[in-house]
């Protein structure tokens, strides 16, 4: 077969009669372990590969571009895919985001393999488990979850010469506790890149303390209350607001990020919304305090915990990313430095259209707020009356012009009084905007690397630390465990 680094070599060489071409070349390596009811239930393993090769036509009007896709390549099928490609161009129109294609430079790497995971990568962790399901058996509880890992591997050609690849390993582990007839659920979830820094006896406690704070219900109505959120509760909220940040939203008026008078009532209509003023940087919130705290949100892809590529690899132009773009180096961006709104994300054409820079964003996300060692524990420790909210669950954006969210909370919420958990208060729907939350800040926990419970498929390197904050919108009752 031929390899990944050579398909995307001879993918360029077969679209030379067009105007321009990048190949992207995916491989995927996967392996999976199950356990339900206290037992390993399946073991697998599986291996992918797809290509996407993204065309550009010079028109009268500008640049065309179009882009084709096919899972499980080889050579032999790549003159199928031209066609194919060259046949969607020929109806494409300009595109807004034209610009000239990124040019090469000197290759790092150019690899024509790439590393796998197997199965062996869960020996210690179902050595682990099992000792896991036989604590648990003696206490009558049942252990549900999964453990997932994979390497990602990208290489990037172009018709400027460009070559790029990264390989990325990563991984999740959760686990689900239930006991007293299934009547009580608790979560546990972590993101790991080797499965070799596991915190088992963090799992086990967890679990564990969590099913007997359930023990106790303390009725809590809905309303705005302190709560302590969780590393992995604040990378759920967090994950909206990175993928928010965009340029075009912004100077468009549709986001929260647009300036305050960016979006006006439109009269001709009498019932709509017309952006108004400039277009450029003022029309966004760049500079814009959002907290009085040392809040940094930033994507690096040399972050030491969860480092990523460091070149961008769109397939298809989005309000996040352009085609055109394509192989740009990717650095540290602060998305928000000293609690303002430092960065936006915006192709090359799109700034250069708007006197804005440049900005492609890394696949990690980290917030810092405050240097410290604060865990969880301790923060909950230093509220009088709030409550602890463990994890977040089926997010969605209700307004992107404050960035509300909706969302459930997931296997208890649990009563603080005097720094310490007396119970559980069942589970809420919640209606905030993380925009909003970094500004009722109190305190906050040293940052870590986590798993989103909600985001964690999408966003898996995610660092965060554990917030205490005031008035959180639980607004009604949630009848789910």
């Amino acid at each position: 077969m031929t390899s990944s680094r050579d398909l995307a070599d001879a993918a360029v060489h077969a679209a030379a009669a067009l105007d321009g071409c990048i190949a992207v070349v995916r491989e995927s390596s996967d392996a999976n372990l199950r356990w339900a009811r206290n037992t390993l239930t399946t073991t697998g393993e599986s291996r992918s590969r797809d290509i996407t090769l993204i065309g550009f036509r010079s028109t009268s009007g500008g640049t065309a571009t179009a882009t084709v896709s096919l899972a499980a390549p080889d050579a032999q099928r790549l003159p199928d895919l031209v066609t194919r490609l060259s046949t969607a161009l020929a109806s494409a129109p300009p595109a807004e985001d034209a610009a000239p294609l990124v040019a090469g430079g000197p290759v790092d790497q150019w690899p024509d393999s790439a590393p796998q995971t197997d199965g062996s990568v869960f020996t210690s962790t179902a050595t682990d488990l099992g000792g896991m399901f036989r604590s648990a058996l003696a206490r009558d509880v049942e252990l549900f979850g999964y453990a997932e890992h994979a390497i990602h591997s990208t290489w990037l050609a172009s018709s400027t010469g460009l070559r790029r690849h990264h390989s990325q390993p990563q991984g999740r582990l959760e686990i689900t506790a239930k006991s007293h007839a299934r009547s009580r659920s608790a979560w546990w979830g972590a993101a790991t890149d080797t499965f070799a820094d596991i915190d088992w006896s963090d799992a086990e406690a967890a679990l564990t303390q969590s099913l007997a704070w359930q023990g106790r219900v303390w009725d809590v109505a809905p309303g705005r209350h302190r709560v302590v959120l969780t590393p992995g509760a604040v990378g759920d909220l967090m994950v909206d607001l990175w993928w928010s940040a965009t340029a075009r939203e912004a100077v468009e008026g549709r986001s929260v990020f647009s300036a305050a008078d960016r979006r006006q009532p439109d009269t001709s209509s009498g019932h709509g919304l017309q952006a108004q003023g400039p277009r450029g940087l003022g029309s966004t919130r760049i500079g814009e305090r959002l907290s009085t705290l040392p809040i940094t949100l930033a994507s690096d892809p040399d972050d030491p915990e969860i480092p990523a590529a460091a070149f961008l690899a769109a397939a298809t132009s989005s309000d996040h990313a352009s085609v055109f773009d394509g192989g740009s180096p990717l650095g540290r961006v602060d998305w928000i430095r000293d609690g303002r709104l430092a960065s936006l994300m915006a192709g090359r054409r799109f700034a250069e259209d708007h006197g804005l820079p440049f900005v492609a964003s890394p696949d990690t996300i980290r917030l810092d707020v405050l240097a410290g060692q604060a865990v969880t524990d301790d923060l909950v420790r230093g509220v009088d009356a709030g409550l602890l909210i463990t994890c977040l669950w089926y997010n969605r954006v209700v307004d992107p012009q404050t960035l509300l969210l909706t969302g459930l909370t997931r296997d208890g919420v649990f009563v603080v009084r005097d720094g310490e958990v007396i119970g559980a208060a069942g589970n809420f729907r919640f209606n905030d905007s993380p925009v909003g939350m970094l500004g009722r800040i109190r305190r906050a926990g040293v940052t870590r690397r986590t798993l989103p419970r909600e985001m964690g498929d999408y966003a898996p390197r995610v660092a965060m630390p554990a917030l205490d904050v005031d008035d959180f919108n639980l607004s009604t009752r949630s009848d789910a465990l």
